[in-house]
This record gives structure tokens, C-alpha cells and sequence, in this order.
């Protein structure tokens, strides 16, 4: 089971227990914290949001805020005497994601035995028997 999550921006996909670094987020160290903007869903069966699936919740606890590497950005212009460097650090927040919550448990029970049931079906279906045409010179003798 998995689901993909809209985090202050940007689309991640995930499953329970899963770690993850999301741009800063509000909040403590040990803070609960919960996403509804849910774009798809992933039970035994899919389902896409328009724009959001509604229901269900993304629960997650923040472990960490940290900033990441530092990415150096240098210009120059050759022959021009000009040189600018400039860097930057992206803040972080590192989170783990305790549940996925809302899911009706009768509609991944229906969505499994389904399956089954397509997959017998096409397992036991007869054999069309296949029938030629005869062409037009064979008619008109």
C-alpha cells in the first residue's frame, strides 16, 4: 500500500514506516504531523484523486530539521575581471511516516478477491473455434 502525497510542494511517493527529507516544515522535533492532499492511493486497488482524494490522511512524526549540502554557485566572465560565488543551503526536515489512515477496509477486501475471480474466469473460458471464409473463386465454382 502506498500513496503519493503533495509536502509543502513537491510529490512524493510513500509507504508506512518510510523516512523521508521534505523542505522545512513547522513544527518540533517529535511533532505529529498529518498531509490530506492525497493525489493517489495504491490498496488492491487505485485510486486517482481529482484533485485530491478525500478520506484520507497521510500521518507522519518529524524526526530531525537539518540543512542540506552546501551547492556553491560561481559566475565569471572571461577577460571581464568579473567573479561572483555565491552559495546556498536548502532547510530540511526529516520525517517518517507512521500511517496511512481513511481507507474503507471492506473496499480492499472487495478489490483483492476480484482479482481472483477475473483470473479463474479467464483461466477456464472455452475455445473459439475458428471458422474460414471461403474466398470468391471457391463460391463461384
Amino acid at each position: 500500500m502506498f500513496a503519493i502525497v503533495e509536502i509543502a510542494g513537491l510529490q512524493y511517493k510513500v509507504e508506512q514506516d518510510q523516512k523521508l527529507f521534505v523542505n522545512r516544515l513547522k513544527g518540533d522535533v517529535g511533532a505529529k504531523v498529518s498531509f490530506d492532499k492525497i493525489l493517489l492511493t495504491v490498496n488492491g486497488s487505485t485510486t486517482i484523486g481529482a484533485p485530491a482524494v478525500s478520506g484520507i490522511t497521510v500521518d507522519a512524526e518529524i524526526i530531525n530539521h537539518l540543512k542540506a549540502d552546501k551547492v556553491i554557485i560561481f559566475k565569471k566572465k572571461r577577460r571581464k575581471g568579473y567573479e561572483k560565488k555565491n552559495g546556498h543551503r536548502q532547510s530540511l526536515t526529516q520525517i517518517q511516516i507512521t500511517g496511512i489512515t481513511g481507507f474503507d477496509k471492506k473496499e480492499a477486501k472487495k478489490a483483492e478477491p476480484k482479482a481472483k475471480k477475473e483470473a479463474a474466469v479467464s483461466e477456464e473460458a472455452p475455445v473459439a473455434k475458428k471458422t474460414t471464409k471461403k474466398s470468391d473463386s471457391e463460391t463461384a465454382e
